[in-house]
């Protein structure tokens, strides 16, 4: 994404690389198998969103130090590790156009570069003062906190929708909203604008979170970074599902009936599912609700203080929505 102010997008350029030179520096281990099997993710790309959410929070303060730089690399490492574990469970064999730590070295080796990720983060943080041991603590609750609700289900199916915000906001949404707070507080940004970035972030985060469900139905390719109908393929509730299966027209038995049972591994089961879908109102109602938390995140960002981060803030929630169009 462009940003428009030439002297935030370089100091945005220029500490986004000094911060991906050490992610990779952090996860140097004693034994080569680990930084091997660490390394594995981050090389494999990825939008640094969370980087990226620390040094534009750090945007709303007046301090510079070395602080905002582990930050950004201490929530990044957070995140990747989330994702070894993310793949046990999900039993997924790719990740980011690779194959998945466990599919290379094995589970156990792949739990151990996911703690070891932890333990790297924190040890950051650590060094970042007690607030930031306090915040990132909270967050890692709330990483847990949606994992096990995303496997334990909806208790009901009124709760469908309800459910899958939660798990977005826990699971996703937390790490964002952390990252932007933590940029911000280390940056010396006062109390009820940190917290306004936080807000923020965590709408953002969410709508950031649903776009994604909606470009799994609605890309003709592999935008969302996995092939389209991917979620749709192996069972995973998405937003669009969720609302297709509320209605109790006839003319949509068809599809209820399919997104009912399980993985459509078949490929003309999955076929005939995705452009059911595709043509369902459900597209519209999920790309309202992807403009709904956005429009949340906007409002929470227009309440900062004006300077060239806002502005970049209000492009993201610009992007989200265009996305989905």
């Amino acid at each position: 994404m462009a940003v428009a102010d030439a002297g935030l997008a370089e100091d945005l350029t220029r500490n986004m690389a000094l911060a991906e030179q050490r992610l990779f520096a952090s996860v140097e281990a004693e034994h080569g198998l680990l930084t091997e099997s660490a390394r594995h993710l981050i090389s494999a790309g990825g939008k640094r969103l969370r980087p990226f959410l620390v040094l534009l929070g750090s945007q709303f303060g007046s301090r510079r130090d070395e602080r905002i730089l582990s930050a950004a690399v201490a929530m990044e490492l957070t995140h990747i590790g989330t994702l070894y574990h993310d793949d046990i469970m999900d039993e997924a064999a790719i990740r980011r156009g690779v194959p998945s730590a466990h599919a290379l070295w094995g589970g156990r080796t792949a739990v151990l570069t996911g703690d070891f990720l932890f333990a790297r983060a924190s040890r950051l943080v650590a060094e970042l003062g007690e607030a930031a041991i306090q915040l990132h603590a909270r967050t890692f609750s709330r990483l847990c906190a949606g994992q096990s609700a995303e496997t334990a289900g909806p208790q009901s199916e009124d709760d469908r929708l309800h459910h899958h915000i939660g798990v977005l906001s826990d699971k996703t949404a937390s790490l964002f909203s952390a990252s932007g707070e933590l940029g911000g507080a280390l940056a010396g940004a006062p109390g009820e604008v940190t917290a306004g970035i936080s807000r923020a972030c965590e709408a953002w985060g969410i709508a950031y979170q649903l776009l994604d469900d909606v470009l799994d139905v609605t890309s003709q390719t592999d935008e969302s970074g996995k092939p389209a109908g991917a979620d749709l393929r192996e069972g995973v509730p998405t937003l669009p599902m969720i609302f297709a299966l509320r209605s109790a027209l006839p003319a949509d038995q068809r599809l209820v009936d399919l997104l009912t049972s399980g993985r459509l591994t078949d490929p003309d089961l999955h076929g005939e599912a995705l452009r059911l879908l595709q043509e369902h109102p459900a597209i519209d109602m999920a790309r309202a609700e992807v403009q709904k938390w956005a429009n949340l995140a906007r409002r929470e960002i227009r309440a900062l203080p004006g300077c060239p981060a806002r502005d970049v803030f209000e492009a993201l929630c610009e992007y989200v929505v265009n996305k989905t169009l």
